[in-house]
């Protein structure tokens, strides 16, 4: 059933385990809202048909609209609701892992604080999301007998009458693996065809980004710990720092400097997760030449110091 924000107005809501493909379509009225003050295990995909949703992660929010494919990282704080104003929200929702190929995908929509927008998906294409979603839902519930379920449609997967839709989780092999191969080409199909529009961060929709712009962001993203400055990143796309400083800000709607951060304190925590190293070494190889100051703002921005952050992994 879904969550509903008069039932639970700002409680945590725990999310699937990470291991399982869960999928489900809602139409949801103002006052739903989902809370996580300790992120997702998995990562949440959501792609709204109708109406509006908020959708934030950590410092990072943003504004789905019909045709926005909205993705959330894992271990990130985040909250979703109806958007302020918006009659209602009808989005389809999955949880479940990314395949490794999908973040190279998603990783120019990056917004920062692992929330990516894909947006705006043509018009012309929506039609086969909305058959690759109401696959998927239907895939999710086959349990290797027989032929799997035909395709659900939006209209059998929910209506604005029962407030929400039926939820599926792909227990088996087989299913779990076409539910994914369904999310895949939903990935594909986005990324291939979205133009660089979004509303983040109170910033109002913008018609594209330069591509000096994303040289320099795609620049921090591959490596983060390197000494980068607004100098060194402006000349590396022939701009001066000031203009190139603008640009940025205006068109990502957020400095240079605080892309670098983001992106440094998501790499130092992908080494805490994956590594041994010591803190002090980790904080080095993501760019910080201060333990003390990498230990204040990673505990700002992931709610605990970076040890016990990895602590509470390994618990």
């Amino acid at each position: 059933m879904p969550v509903r924000a008069d039932e639970l107005p700002e409680a945590a809501v725990p999310s699937p385990p990470p291991g399982l493909v869960t999928v489900g379509r809602f139409d949801q009225r103002p006052g739903y809202s989902v809370n996580r003050p300790g992120g997702a295990d998995s990562w949440l995909f959501t792609w709204t048909t109708g109406g509006a949703g908020l959708l934030t992660q950590g410092a990072t929010w943003t504004r789905s609209g019909a045709g926005d494919l909205v993705v959330l990282g894992p271990g990130v704080p985040h909250r979703y609701a109806v958007a302020p104003g918006a009659p209602r929200w009808m989005f389809w929702w999955v949880h479940c892992q990314a395949r490794p190929a999908w973040t190279d995908r998603l990783r120019p929509h990056l917004l920062g604080d692992r929330l990516h927008a894909v947006t705006p998906v043509p018009a012309g294409v929506r039609d086969r999301l909305e058959q690759a979603f109401g696959r998927m839902l239907a895939d999710a519930r086959w349990t290797g007998e027989g032929a799997p379920p035909d395709t659900e449609s939006a209209e059998q997967a929910g209506s604005a009458e029962s407030g929400g839709g039926p939820v599926a989780v792909a227990h088996g092999t087989a299913a779990r693996e076409l539910a994914l191969c369904s999310l895949e080409s939903i990935v594909l199909l986005t990324t291939a065809t979205a133009t660089a529009s979004v509303t983040v961060g109170g910033e109002a929709d913008r018609p594209g980004v330069d591509a000096r712009i994303r040289r320099a962001e795609a620049r921090i993203a591959a490596d983060p710990g390197a000494p980068h400055t607004v100098a060194t990143l402006a000349a590396g796309v022939s701009l001066s720092p000031s203009r190139f400083a603008h640009l940025f800000t205006q068109q990502l709607g957020r400095s240079p400097m605080r892309t670098l951060l983001d992106a440094r304190l998501l790499h130092a925590a992908r080494l805490l997760e994956a590594t041994d190293l010591p803190v002090e070494r980790i904080a080095v190889a993501a760019g910080f030449t201060s333990p003390f100051h990498f230990s204040r703002v990673f505990r700002q921005r992931y709610g605990a110091p970076p040890g016990a952050y990895r602590a509470g992994l390994r618990r």
